[in-house]
């Protein structure tokens, strides 16, 4: 009752009632109400977060056999986070969770063997892991659209995170609502693919969706009747599988030249639904649409190269298909490149690619939805919440959620990790965001060796970082960094016209960085005249002129603040 009650509900009192239920099952002894008893105590679903309590429960449920509880107490020892920290325990606990069945176990494990986090770095137990997992993916995607993953990098707007792209805010749906009233038949198609698949922080609502697609429909979209004809011929609460509606909504489509109606059609006749199965027709169509860019049909195509049905098996094109498919992102184009890599079949055996694709497909199960609750768990201001949240999905291997996890962990608002083990904590989840290649991550491992957070203090290492992130992703913040450290040299030897260079490249690569490169070179300008130029004979013999011991290590702000001062008087007189 409480799982129904659960999964049909929209409301939060609704979902609240389930957990009662689940609740007086738990007492009652039921394994599976504790599972979720335990998972609401410890991600704080509706504000209930009590650690010690969920632990309480998952060493309980661990015992009984349990490989949700086996894989939870193997999060909660990775972080040390109402446990002791025992990386070594967590690996025994994650191994016992996916032997059970844990698909998040075999994630994890197959992170850390790709990454090799304490232990040896091996692709080809890595490649076992994710394959388990990506074809329990595959399989559910088969049958479904699978579910979006809205994934917002807190990093990016930290002061306005309701402007975020990937969440509608609450207004402007408002407004995209009033513009489909109006008859705004774009906008209408919009509404109505949102409301399908429940994206952009919206609820699934098929109703809403078929009122949408219908009213755009009548105004002569082709989007519209195809996605009419798409929900026919899946099936669902407001549009009843029905194949010969499916059929007349598709065949309007396609009469107007629209991909995804000619893909529709070449469906209905790979499948043989309410029309014989004819794979020359599936074909033709198909092709038809995947001229047109459609992923999926070009997809199809792949399939059925690869498979054999209705064409000669042709490996060659099945990769070329699957290939172009998955630049837009299509899973299973994505799942199949993978098994051919992973086999050597049409293409040179690739490991490292293959559990690449794998682990891409993997970051699609129904665990992604935690982005979004932990996403709103944050902008409420539930911090403990969000930041569980995003350390599960962290050890999973998301690196937005690794970065996100570290931007909480930095902003020490966190009560659930001690604040000596904040910056270390951090430290390592952006060097994993770093390795998977977060630009932004690189800086801030700069940064942290540079100040000493969570580490020695470390001029070399710093400079080694700044380097790495301004070479391979161009970061202008890492650019000004390394300059710095050239003008003073800070763990690299001292080089005026490398400093000036990277100054330069750093304005060139970020409007951004204009203003702060004006006032660093100005600095550096005015520094190297009165040290080359007019007291170059005096260094040495007056003292008052070694600036770091006379005014103090941050004598160069002081310069900056003398310079801003002089131009504001210059201009103010230019002025008058």
């Amino acid at each position: 009752m409480g799982n129904k009650m659960f999964q049909e509900s929209k409301s939060q009192k609704q979902k609240m009632e389930a957990y009662i239920l689940f609740a007086r099952a738990a007492d009652m002894g039921n394994l599976k109400a504790m599972e979720k008893m335990a998972d609401a105590l410890l991600f704080g679903n509706f504000g209930m977060q009590n650690i010690t309590a969920a632990i309480q429960l998952y060493e309980f449920l661990a015992k009984e056999g349990s490989y949700k509880a086996q894989n939870a107490l193997g999060f909660l020892s990775s972080y040390g986070i109402g446990m002791e920290y025992d990386q070594a325990k967590a690996l025994i606990y994650y191994t016992f969770g996916s032997a059970g069945g844990s698909m998040m176990s075999q994630m994890i494990l197959g992170y850390r063997y790709l990454s090799g986090i304490n232990v040896l770095q091996n692709c080809e137990v890595a490649l076992n892991h994710y394959k388990k997992v990506a074809d329990y993916i595959a399989d559910k995607l088969e049958k479904s659209e699978g579910i979006p993953v809205e994934k917002v990098r807190l990093t990016e707007r930290p002061e306005n995170l309701s402007s975020n792209s990937e969440i509608l805010d609450w207004d402007i749906y408002q407004y995209y609502k009033f513009l489909a009233e109006r008859g705004d038949v774009q906008i209408q198609v919009s509404l109505g693919q949102l409301h399908l698949i429940g994206r952009k922080g919206l609820d699934q609502d098929y109703y809403k969706a078929l009122y949408y697609f219908l009213k755009a429909a009548k105004a002569g979209s082709a989007n519209a009747m195809a996605f009419i004809g798409k929900m026919y011929l899946e099936g669902n609460t407001a549009a009843p599988q029905n194949n010969a509606t499916a059929f007349k909504y598709f065949s309007m489509a396609a009469s107007k030249g629209n991909a995804i109606g000619l893909h529709g059609l070449g469906l209905l006749y790979f499948h043989g639904k309410g029309v014989p199965r004819n794979y020359g027709e599936a074909l033709k169509y198909f092709q038809k649409a995947a001229e047109k860019g459609w992923p999926n049909a070009q997809f199809q195509l792949g399939f059925m190269y690869y498979s054999g049905s209705g064409v000669w098996k042709d490996y060659k094109l099945a990769f070329k298909y699957f290939y172009l498919a998955s630049q837009s992102g299509q899973p299973l184009a994505i799942y199949y490149l993978a098994e051919m890599y992973a086999t050597g079949t049409g293409v040179l055996r690739s490991c490292r690619t293959a559990v690449e694709l794998y682990k891409g497909v993997c970051e699609l199960g129904h665990w992604a939805e935690k982005f979004l609750t932990a996403y709103f768990a944050y902008k409420d201001g539930d911090i403990d919440s969000s930041l569980i949240q995003y350390a599960l999905l962290a050890e999973m291997g998301y690196e937005v959620a690794q970065s996100n996890s570290a931007f909480i962990l930095e902003s020490k608002k966190a009560n659930i990790l001690g604040k000596e083990k904040m910056y270390p904590m951090a430290l390592l989840l952006w060097n994993r965001a770093a390795i998977q290649g977060n630009a932004f991550a690189r800086v801030k491992i700069g940064d942290y060796h540079y100040y000493g957070y969570g580490t020695k203090k470390d001029y070399e290492t710093a400079a080694t970082h700044y380097s790495i992130a301004a070479d391979k992703h161009h970061s202008a913040q890492a650019m000004f960094n390394l300059a710095y450290m050239y003008e003073h040299g800070l763990g690299i030897a001292k080089d005026i016209h490398l400093a000036r260079r990277l100054y330069d490249m750093a304005a060139q690569t970020s409007p951004d960085a204009h203003i702060p490169v004006f006032f660093a070179l100005m600095k550096l300008e005015t520094m190297h005249f009165l040290r080359d130029v007019l007291f170059f004979n005096f260094t040495m013999r007056w003292k008052w002129l070694k600036l770091d011991s006379t005014i103090g290590p941050y004598w160069d702000l002081f310069v900056i603040a003398i310079i801003v001062a002089m131009l504001i008087f210059l201009l103010r007189n230019r002025h008058r």
